[in-house]
């Protein structure tokens, strides 16, 4: 969520945080900082806004070879300059940025108060400076391992000490942070977003271990290790390059992100599909046909939508694999004692692979002995490392907090495992070799909806104005709805609900009214018939409806039609889903909606 930089070397730092914090503003923030080590001590600048605003406010003049920098996304205090990050102790020697929650910030706020310590914000956050400043450590890890040991809770932190101007130190818990190597110099941050143009050479941390930064290296420790003893490792490539994270030609990340989802697929696909036994073959995850065929019970976790792109698997694996499969919010699981079945295949879905909740799933998971793969996009990923195993979505970077390209390469994933949980099973050769043939179409078929943009905007700007929509969807198209109406909310503000078609006669039907759209997910599958009676109760009470099928519908059923091509069945989620995104930005941009930063979203939640 909040972004962090930091750098030492022989370079002005100033420049290189502020261009660190610009490549991280997608994650979500309200206000922005710099803390750089000079001459004169620390000097800080910082304001509630964006990152622009942060280069007004700083001196033209100010210079520093160690600094650190920081976007903020509120958890305790309001967007305002004084909670904006850094945070300094009552002297000003110590100055810090931090991702996360500390738990227990109100006690320890107490206790500071009680000890004659003025605190400066609202935050939890600043009581870190002044704990380092209080700690009667030698070294700077030295105090900042004593400050940790007091608090409870997430992180992700860099110090800095005004009297060491040449050092930084780093430690993560639950929160994010890579080192990137370079000559004479070293950079720190959340993201390697924030590196690309840097380095080509990073170490991620892991939890609870500290990083001790100079110009000439870096060496990593476990953090409650009393003796300090080097956990320091090699270093790893970047998986991606700056021209990734550039938008080009494009107007911004989420449309990019859209146009470029047949690529994609193409990528998610590539040496996957088995030809000769009409399966797929998902060597990231390491099990053998028997070893499928002794799963019992399949149980998806993500959140938001990768949550929903489970819903959407779940229906796939029970529909091919003929085993029982759920999708369940991982936020819920961690917190209600799951019984946890060594017979069940978990999935962790992640577009991060940093979702706080869900990295606690798996850890709850591998804590109790079951067994769970990662479904990720980033492969050096805190939920990637922890599962060991499983598919990477070759999604590439994906930048706008709206889920586009990597939503639709979790539902291509999970159909390749659904076909090959199936094909161990009772899925046929023919049927094997249809989902394939499906599988390798999907590319172009995206292709043909893209071509389509000016049609669906078209109708996104006849209901631009309406305050209140239903999406709605049955069996395999309720995932799509649900999805559908995410989208519409997080980027255009316009209020949207999702339900099962069949459960509006229970009580959301009265809503229904002329101002009232409905948006009806519609796939030509066996249930055609029943969504079409439910679209008829929807016009019976005055409602305009809007179609998203790839079937033949009676003319005049419906007020405005979205088609797109004819995928196989049990993939029509997939191209019904890259529609609604199509439909949901052409909404939010005639609303003129900032639509990669939507407000008070975050594109990796690395908080609860």
């Amino acid at each position: 969520m909040c972004g962090i930089v930091g750098y030492v070397g022989s370079k002005n730092t100033v420049p290189l945080l502020v261009e660190g914090l610009h490549r991280l503003e997608y994650r979500g923030y309200d206000s922005a900082g710099v803390a750089v080590a000079g001459d004169g001590g620390l000097e800080v600048h910082k304001t509630a806004g964006r990152v622009a605003d942060l280069r007004r406010v700083i001196p033209g003049g100010l210079s520093g070879t160690t600094g650190i920098a920081h976007t903020r996304w509120a958890t305790h205090g309001e967007p305002s300059d004084r909670n904006a990050h850094p945070h300094l102790d009552a002297t000003g020697r110590i100055a810090i940025v931090h991702n996360g929650v500390l738990e227990n910030s109100d006690a320890l706020r107490a206790r500071l108060a009680g000890d004659g310590v003025e605190l400066a914000s609202e935050t939890d956050s600043e009581v870190l400076a002044h704990l380092i400043a209080r700690s009667g450590k030698a070294t700077l890890a030295g105090k900042v391992r004593d400050a940790l040991s007091q608090v409870e809770g997430t992180y992700g932190v860099i110090a800095l000490d005004a009297a060491n101007p040449g050092e930084l130190v780093a430690v993560r818990r639950g929160s994010p942070i890579v080192l990137g190597l370079g000559e004479k110099e070293m950079l720190i941050a959340s993201d390697t977003a924030a590196l690309v143009r840097f380095t080509e050479k990073v170490i991620y941390l892991e939890d609870d271990e500290l990083a001790t930064v100079t110009a000439d290296g870096y060496e990593t420790s476990a953090m409650n290790d009393p003796d300090s003893r080097s956990t320091t490792r090699p270093p790893t490539a970047l998986e991606a390059g700056s021209i990734d994270y550039e938008l080009g030609e494009h107007p911004n990340f989420m449309f990019k992100e859209m146009s470029e989802q047949p690529d994609a697929v193409d990528r998610c696909l590539r040496g996957r599909l088995d030809r000769r036994f009409m399966s797929a073959r998902l060597d990231g995850i390491g099990l053998s046909p028997r070893e499928y065929q002794q799963i019992r019970r399949v149980k998806l976790l993500g959140c938001g939508s990768a949550y929903y792109a489970g819903q959407l698997g779940a229906e796939l694996i029970e529909q091919l694999a003929r085993i029982p499969a759920d999708a369940e919010p991982a936020s819920e699981f961690r917190y209600r004692n799951p019984v946890v079945d060594p017979e069940t295949l978990y999935v962790a879905i992640s577009q991060s692979g940093e979702t706080l909740d869900t990295l606690a799933a798996v850890h709850e998971l591998k804590r109790k002995g079951g067994r769970v793969i990662g479904l990720v996009n980033v492969v050096s990923s805190s939920i990637a490392r922890a599962c060991g195993s499983g598919l990477f979505l070759h999604a590439g970077p994906e930048i706008s907090v709206a889920a586009t390209k990597s939503f639709t390469n979790m539902g291509v994933a999970l159909a390749l495992l659904a076909l090959e949980l199936g094909r161990v099973r009772d899925l046929s050769m023919a049927d094997g070799r249809r989902l394939v043939d499906g599988l390798l179409a999907l590319p172009s078929q995206l292709s043909g909806i893209l071509e389509q943009e000016a049609g669906i905007a078209g109708i996104a700007r006849r209901y631009a104005q309406a305050e209140h929509m239903f999406f709605v969807g049955r069996v395999q198209g309720w995932p799509v709805a649900r999805e559908g109406a995410q989208k519409l909310k997080e980027i255009s503000y316009v209020h949207a609900e999702a339900y099962q078609a069949s459960e509006l006669k229970h009580g959301p039907l009265a809503l229904i009214n002329p101002e009232m759209p409905t948006v009806v997910v519609l796939p030509g599958d066996d249930l055609l018939a029943k969504n079409l009676s439910t679209i008829e109760e929807i016009k019976a009470r005055g409602g305009p409806v809007i179609a998203v099928t790839d079937a033949d519908l009676p003319e005049g059923l419906v007020t405005d039609v979205i088609r797109v091509p004819r995928a196989e069945r049990e993939l029509a989620p997939i191209t019904l889903s890259v529609a609604l995104q199509l439909f949901a930005y052409h909404l939010a941009k005639t609303l003129g909606r900032e639509i990669d930063r939507p407000r008070n979203l975050a594109k990796s939640v690395t908080v609860e």
